[in-house]
């Protein structure tokens, strides 16, 4: 029998119990798949008495999580603890220093810190996988590191969020407002007491920038990357983009060309007819385009135990299987260090809600200032269901036009004195 590969845990919530149980349940499988076979070896939690769906009992306890990171019988470590810095970057640190390769589903830490530990590891001629960091069970970071690696990627578009898509989802089904759904996310847990990760678009920016990098070979750039997340969107906008034919879902987008990337999060009008409008409730989906494949459309159970557990062991598989891949593509020293393209240059058409004082000549002081900057209406709309004593909606999509413009137009708009409100913008995004 060939040696096993010998497997540290840290991290023993939902998705650590349920990595225990498929290793546990699934050993004929595995048996016949693997190389050598995978064994767990040790384990590290915060609270050893804590009850567990899974029995852990047969495995060596460590109470320091560093301490199994330096434990000189273990091959690899799987870290699920999560988090950019504290204990899980210590860990991963510390197992690539003594000599073991690293399984993460952390993908915080993967986009502030994976250029780091990945040249850490390549130095060793140890692995990083991280492909549950990444839309939970959706094979997609070796899709476009293997799979598609012959293709230039023209475009890449993703559903990543499954807090944000259950919201939105739910909005458009009941016409419920963002605050009424969000309450109910948490009851159901699909979002957390402090929900500003996901809703504010810093989960999605976080998981694009590895996508882009994987896609692209370039340095992971969350920094210089365009967030904007779901809070004020109403039952209004998400009905109103439904009578004219799309929905709106948070999208995580790019696009490299020469050198400059492209890289965006926010809420979009997408065209019923792209697959990506039907990714509904929890799910995630990506759609991407190469020269050569043409467009590909994955979707799947993007967080949760199991799915983010089948993620882990399929590294797993690969490791007990010496299947070695640089963790972004290409090697560190190969990464190129793209430049961040400005939103100001981005052009599409647009998707702008008005709430306006019920004063004669209102729409026309708006129309005036659209017309003085050039940006022109495709349609108009005053829903009489949103009318309210003294408030007129308005409800009009543009032509294209550039961002820095529609932007520079609703600056002037804001100084009048008949809105009742901010203006709602949303792209309409371009497929």
């Amino acid at each position: 029998m060939k040696n096993p590969l010998r497997v540290g845990l840290v991290g023993l919530g939902t998705v650590g119990c349920s990595v225990v149980s498929i290793i546990q349940t699934q050993t004929d499988l595995l048996r016949k798949i693997c190389d050598h076979p995978i064994e767990i070896l040790a384990v590290s939690a915060r609270d050893r008495t804590r009850h567990r769906h899974a029995d852990v009992s047969p495995y060596t306890w460590h109470d320091d999580p560093l301490a199994l990171a330096r434990d000189p019988r273990i091959d690899v470590v799987v870290e699920m603890v999560g988090g950019q810095n504290g204990i899980a970057l210590d860990v991963c640190q510390a197992a690539l220093a003594h000599g073991k390769s690293v399984v993460t589903a952390n993908k915080a830490m993967m986009a502030h810190h994976g250029v780091a530990l990945a040249l850490q590891a390549e130095t060793k001629g140890l692995s990083l996988c991280y492909e549950a960091a990444v839309a939970g069970g959706i094979p997609i970071l070796k899709m476009l590191r293997e799979g598609s690696s012959a293709n230039t990627i023209e475009s890449l578009y993703g559903i990543l969020n499954g807090t944000c898509n259950y919201i939105l989802t739910t909005m458009a089904k009941t016409g419920a407002s963002f605050e009424d759904v969000l309450e109910e996310a948490k009851r159901l847990g699909y979002a957390e007491a402090d929900p500003s990760f996901d809703i504010d678009g810093i989960d999605t920016a976080q998981k694009l920038a590895l996508l882009s990098s994987m896609a692209y070979g370039v340095v992971p750039d969350v920094n210089n990357l365009y967030v904007e997340g779901i809070r004020g969107l109403s039952a209004a906008d998400v009905a109103a983009a439904e009578d004219i034919g799309y929905v709106i879902k948070l999208i995580a987008k790019a696009r490299y060309h020469r050198g400059i990337l492209h890289q965006a999060v926010y809420p979009a009008l997408i065209p019923n007819h792209i697959p990506l409008a039907h990714v509904d409730d929890v799910f995630n989906g990506v759609l991407f385009k190469g020269d050569f494949v043409g467009e590909i459309m994955v979707t799947g159970r993007g967080a949760g135990g199991d799915p983010t557990a089948s993620a882990i062991m399929a590294d797993l598989i690969d490791l007990a299987n010496h299947r070695h891949v640089y963790p972004f593509k290409v090697s560190v020293r190969d990464l190129i260090q793209a430049k961040p393209e400005s939103m100001d240059t981005y052009t599409c058409r647009y998707y702008v809600r008005f709430m306006l004082r019920d004063v004669a000549g209102a729409v026309s002081h708006v129309a005036r200032i659209l017309a003085d900057h050039d940006v022109s209406i495709r349609s108009l709309k005053q829903p009489e269901a949103e009318y309210h004593q003294g408030i007129v909606p308005l409800i009009l999509t543009t032509h294209e036009c550039q961002e820095s413009v529609i932007q520079k137009t609703l600056s002037e708009i804001r100084a009048l004195d008949i809105l009742c409100d901010d203006p709602k913008l949303l792209r309409v995004e371009p497929f």
